[in-house]
């Protein structure tokens, strides 16, 4: 079993944040950077699946050079090799323009699965897994939290709403994308850090068509911090029923909580 896993590099959930100049990012110089965080389980599944049925995991992982250090942290872990599609201005592209470079990369690669985390903690747009899964005709499954590989057809957990929860089985190729919590993620070892080093890393540019035909079919105009405000109101004018009534209506109509 051939299993593809989709990392990416994402800035430090600790980190102090300035928007700069443009107002269209935040100011990347202050960062320090790590792995999207269910990235990291989709790559921790991947390995446990290489563990019960053989096979390799390669991980891909898009953007400038700074993403080695993702890419070398998953071999690390014990993935058995790397893509790492190269380009300084491919960290900020959209997700159906992410999906299209991706695609080209992977493509001849023919994978029986494709692992990516279920969103990116910087976006958040939940979208690339979705549309790269289109664009190679793979059928897919979100917020997945447990996978069966063992028998004629996969197997998936998904998540639902309201505590919920799906089995659903598809065939092979396909591509999943995994929920945060789905297993305890494992740690680089010493005798996987020195491995590392002699794996293979494949460094690839996109093509010209794939970078025309990624189009953006949308943009950040503007980004900013939220404005605090405070507001009292006095509900009910002393009546203790009619300003619970007051307070539910409001919880229903504008807070939509109720």
């Amino acid at each position: 079993m051939k299993i593809i896993v989709l990392m990416k590099q994402v800035g430090n959930k600790d980190a102090i944040l300035r928007i700069n100049r443009d107002e269209t990012w935040i100011e990347e110089g202050d960062l320090s950077f790590e792995v999207n965080e269910s990235d990291g389980y989709a790559l921790e599944e991947a390995l446990r699946l290489r563990e019960k049925h053989g096979g390799e995991v390669v991980v891909c992982s898009m953007g400038p050079q700074r993403v080695k250090s993702v890419i070398k942290d998953a071999l690390a872990r014990g993935a058995d090799r790397a893509i790492h599609i190269a380009g300084d201005d491919l960290a900020h592209v959209g997700p159906f323009a992410s999906a299209t470079i991706l695609a080209e990369a992977i493509h001849g690669e023919q994978p029986d699965l494709v692992l990516t985390g279920l969103q990116s903690d910087d976006y958040g747009f939940a979208q690339t897994g979705v549309i790269l899964a289109e664009l190679l005709k793979f059928p897919h499954a979100t917020i997945v939290i447990e996978v069966d590989a063992s028998g004629e057809r996969l197997r998936v957990k998904r998540e639902l709403e309201s505590g919920w929860y799906q089995w659903y089985s598809m065939p092979t190729p396909a591509l999943l994308t995994i929920q945060s919590g789905i297993s305890q993620i494992r740690y680089a070892t010493l005798k996987g850090i020195m491995a590392a080093k002699k794996k293979e890393i494949r460094e690839v540019t996109p093509s010209a068509e794939a970078l025309s035909g990624a189009a953006q079919h949308q943009r950040v105009t503007k980004i900013y911090f939220p404005l605090k405000t405070k507001q009292t109101q006095f509900l009910g004018n002393g009546d203790a029923k009619a300003g619970a009534a007051q307070l539910a209506e409001k919880l229903r109509t504008e807070a939509r909580v109720i």
